[in-house]
């Protein structure tokens, strides 16, 4: 949602936000928050009041009004509208001498499609997208920046006037590879996409500092957010929209999903399921947390079934 006024865009979702403050934080002007999120961007907060910019804990509503829909998840980061730059032979020789790849897209006019677009380029390494200077074309919105879930801060995009003489321009200097209804190959041949994105997703996070030991064991989804100087052992599973704090260490065998791990905390050999760890926690061998449960700032789990409940 843009402030007509102001010139600026709202960010929205965690994940979003959290790759802003992480790559660009010298981007964000204004950023509001729920009670609950607050804890998590203490660092963030901290940048912010160095160079004298608001930061402020709201209400929900409050963010919705910010944002223009529900799907803040607890938190909005206000930055300058950003500004597409127009392609140009230039552009496209660096592509060339450098051996970068582009993503063409034609008039993808929904917001959410285009967010997802740009979210599998930042994860699959390509750096450049190129959309039409067309009406039918979404841009960079609230909408597309939360569904693309970070992966703004790790593309290029830039506009065209027209596709087809780009094209022509690209011939013999790029391999162009393209969809068809007429095509004689089938996507579903493309068996090993699965391996591949697991394979960029835990690079990305390794060259994020991450300490990930034997990476090909790990299942690490799209949507998992992972903080500083982090550790994960072998055979972990991270699903849905996990977030892991800092200096977090997961040993061998835990499933963890929909949840939150504050900064800090130890997980052994556990599941935990749409339930938050608060920091300094130690969940030990053959827990079982679930359905909305809190583990309060310090306390030990120790080989019991949490659900639904609060540990003080």
């Amino acid at each position: 949602m843009k402030n007509k006024y102001n010139n600026e865009l709202a960010v929205c979702g965690f994940a979003a936000v959290k790759k802003l403050e992480k790559n660009h934080p010298e981007k964000i002007t204004r950023l509001y928050f729920t009670e609950e999120k607050a804890p998590l961007f203490g660092g963030l907060c901290k940048k912010l009041s160095q160079k004298k910019c608001p930061y402020n804990k709201v209400m929900n509503e409050d963010l919705e009004k910010l944002c223009g829909s529900v799907h803040h998840q607890g938190v909005v980061a206000m930055i300058e509208s950003p500004q597409i730059e127009q392609i140009d032979s230039d552009i496209v020789d660096s592509w060339v001498k450098n051996k970068e790849n582009a993503v063409l897209l034609d008039r993808i006019g929904n917001a959410n499609n285009f967010g997802a677009i740009v979210r599998s380029a930042a994860f699959f390494g390509i750096k450049n997208i190129i959309i039409p200077l067309d009406e039918s074309q979404s841009s960079i919105t609230t909408s597309s920046y939360r569904v693309a879930e970070g992966g703004m801060e790790y593309v290029n995009i830039y506009s065209v006037r027209s596709t087809a003489r780009l094209l022509d321009v690209l011939k013999g200097k790029m391999i162009r590879v393209g969809t068809s209804l007429e095509a004689k190959k089938s996507v579903n041949e493309l068996n090993k996409i699965t391996a591949i994105l697991q394979y960029r997703i835990n690079e990305f996070h390794m060259q994020n500092g991450v300490q990930l030991l034997k990476p090909e064991t790990l299942t690490i989804e799209a949507d998992v957010v992972i903080g500083n100087n982090v550790v994960i052992y072998p055979f972990n599973e991270l699903k849905g929209e996990t977030v892991i704090g800092d200096n977090v260490t997961l040993y061998s065998t835990n499933s963890i999903s929909n949840s939150i791990i504050f900064e800090g905390t130890t997980v052994e050999h556990s599941t935990i399921c749409d339930s938050v760890i608060k920091e300094n926690c130690k969940i030990l061998s053959y827990s079982n947390i679930y359905n909305n449960s809190l583990v309060n700032a310090g306390k030990t789990v120790a080989s019991t079934v949490v659900a639904h409940k609060e540990i003080k």
